[in-house]
């Protein structure tokens, strides 16, 4: 038995069911041994960075590792964007990487480059492949450091000359970590903390997520009747109608919900990344902190903390909830829930839709309007992805896609398709700006192909809106941030999917609702925004 059939019966073993990639001449032994196995499909796509970016939206709505492939040299250059979302994003990913033979490696060699000395910075751990029988052990950890918290990237190089190695399957046994917990000590003084305090306000970011936490913490702020305002990434753990519930906060470096937090006397932070907001950004006045995260906290100035429990989120909030006498019901002045409504025009009226221009927060409500509980939005990057995480408001937690930590343009379309593999049944609508669109669009010939049905949303205006947007504001012009576009409907035609353009908003209400409601195929529609 080759070494790559030992190395695809450790992946089955991990539960593997996809690896979205390219194959090169250094990991065409590796494909073969794919084409082989009863489980693992291999979902060949047309560029690297969109393998990627597939295996990061799997990996966050699975709750699995998501697995890319390439070669060597050009081929791994191509994932490092992929790659880097998903570690920042905290999202399970491997990417296994050709590689030349190792007796190359000395000198100057064709498409050769040190892989791991690229991918170390943004990986959780990059390893070559030295010696075949250690394809178990270095299988068995990657998928291990990819799950383990905070989860992220993890990347194994195979050079050529290992991958044609005879190879002894022993594939290792998945054990799970067991799950920690605060100690009783730290879990009554955190208690006692919140029993003393006046003004307690709950932020809630990407963690609370990952963890599984949603129904402990809405028992837990629920109990505790404090205000609650969280990340992008944590959208939809509480109902849109919540009176507890603030929205979300990190636009700006002004966000409205601020000023509520300035009011708190103690801040309850549960599963907050620092890479979703700085504490400086939303703690200028050093607010006491309590901890809640599966690891310490990191050491910050503005991140006093009192107490930390540290330990599996969705355990520790349900020994939170044992505890009687949290209430502390208080509300921030000035009407500030209203407020943040009114100025992210969160709240909408249907009823005048006709009269409404074609905007993209009206856009948004439309979509808002339209989904369930189970449909999965994905967003690309730009000035959309700062409507989005103001204004839309998703049903349930885990439902909408933001490449935050990263912000990398291009994901939405290739994560569409990451999407559709990890919730095949459930509807998924991509909304990408015509930036975004153009840097991966020839996916969609690789979701056509494998017979997907999604939805994409192009809300074209022919400029990178936010960089003009930024640079108005700092040099009060703009330059080169505009470009021509395709014609996306002609362009999505070519592709042999539906392809419709919206003129105005009740055009694109029907052409949204049909396109939901066939779930048979792939449509575009063009979106030109009133600008």
């Amino acid at each position: 038995m080759k070494s790559t059939d030992v190395f695809i019966q450790c992946l089955e073993n991990e539960g593997v069911e996809y690896i979205f990639g390219i194959p090169g001449k250094e990991t065409l032994d590796l494909v073969d041994s794919i084409s082989k196995s009863k489980q693992i499909q291999f979902i060949n796509v047309r560029h690297e960075q969109g393998a990627a970016f597939m295996a990061d939206v799997y990996g966050r709505l699975s709750n699995r590792v998501g697995v890319c492939l390439s070669t060597l040299g050009p081929g791994a250059t191509n994932l490092v964007t992929g790659i880097a979302s998903a570690n920042l994003d905290h999202s399970p990913v491997v990417a296994v990487v050709g590689q030349a033979s190792i007796v190359k490696q000395h000198n100057e060699s064709h498409q050769y480059i040190n892989i791991i000395k690229l991918m170390d910075p943004v990986t959780k751990w990059s390893v070559e492949i030295k010696d075949a029988n250690t394809i178990p052990v270095i299988i068995r950890k990657a998928f291990r450091l990819a799950m383990s918290d905070k989860p992220g990237s993890v990347v194994i190089e195979l050079p050529e000359n290992i991958a044609i190695e005879a190879g002894i399957s022993r594939a290792l046994p998945v054990t799970h970590v067991p799950e920690n917990v605060p100690t009783t000590e730290a879990t009554q003084q955190a208690v006692k903390i919140i029993s003393q305090s006046q003004r307690p306000f709950v932020i809630v970011g990407n963690g609370a997520i990952r963890q599984r936490a949603t129904e402990e913490l809405q028992i837990f702020v629920e109990q505790l009747q404090a205000p609650v305002t969280h990340s992008f990434m944590a959208k939809g753990i509480l109902a849109k109608d919540d009176v507890l519930n603030f929205f979300s906060f990190g636009f700006q470096e002004n966000d409205d919900i601020l000023r509520g937090i300035s009011e708190a006397d103690l801040l309850i932070v549960i599963g907050f990344d620092f890479v979703e907001r700085m504490p400086k950004d939303w703690n200028k006045t050093k607010i006491p902190i309590i901890h809640l995260d599966t690891l310490p906290a990191e050491v910050d100035e503005h991140y006093p903390v009192q107490i930390e429990l540290v330990g599996n989120l969705k355990e520790t909030l349900k020994i939170m909830n044992t505890f009687d006498g949290l209430a502390t019901p208080w509300c921030p002045s000035g009407n500030l829930k209203k407020q943040i409504a009114q100025n992210y025009q969160i709240e909408w009226n249907h009823e005048h839709i006709r009269s409404l221009p074609l905007t993209t927060e009206n856009i948004l409500h439309v979509i808002e309007g339209l989904s369930s509980e189970k449909t999965i939005i994905i967003s690309d990057v730009g000035a959309h992805k700062l409507s989005i995480a103001r204004t839309f408001q998703p049903k349930a937690p885990n439902r909408l896609i933001i490449s935050n930590g990263f912000a990398s343009m291009g994901i939405a379309l290739p994560g569409s398709i990451g999407a559709k593999f990890a919730c095949p049944n459930d509807p998924v609508i991509c909304i990408t700006g015509d930036g975004g669109a153009l840097m991966n669009i020839s996916e969609i010939e690789t979701a056509r192909r494998l017979g997907l049905s999604f939805i994409i949303i192009v809300l074209n205006d022919s400029v990178l809106k936010l960089e003009e947007q930024m640079m108005m504001q700092k040099f009060g012009n703009s330059d080169g941030v505009t470009y021509g576009n395709p014609d996306f409907v002609q362009l999505a035609q070519s592709f042999g999917i539906n392809g419709v353009r919206a003129n105005d908003i009740q055009q694109f209400r029907q052409l949204l609702s049909s396109a939901l409601h066939a779930q048979k195929d792939i449509t575009l529609i063009d979106v030109p925004l009133n600008t």
